[in-house]
């Protein structure tokens, strides 16, 4: 999954993968949510023994990698 939004910085992708942690914990921050996206999406990929890569800067969105072992990926889906 690939997105142009406001990217993350590599010093901050620790934290954005922190259940309910946010980059920007500001009170008058500009982006809605949990916290939960990220660390929800790496263990459900790693509990069925995947990896998730995220590549990311600031400015210029992010990217997502899932890759799964092929035992759990279904054909024709």
């Amino acid at each position: 999954m690939t997105d142009t939004g406001i990217g993350i910085a590599a010093e901050d992708l620790p934290k954005a993968m922190t259940p309910f942690v946010q980059v920007d914990q500001s009170m008058a921050r500009r982006y809605e949510g949990m916290g939960l996206g990220l660390s929800i999406s790496k263990r459900l990929v790693e509990a069925h023994g995947g990896r998730l890569r995220i590549d990311s800067a600031p400015g210029q969105g992010t990217t997502v990698t899932v890759a799964l072992p092929p035992g759990r990926v279904m054909a024709g889906g």
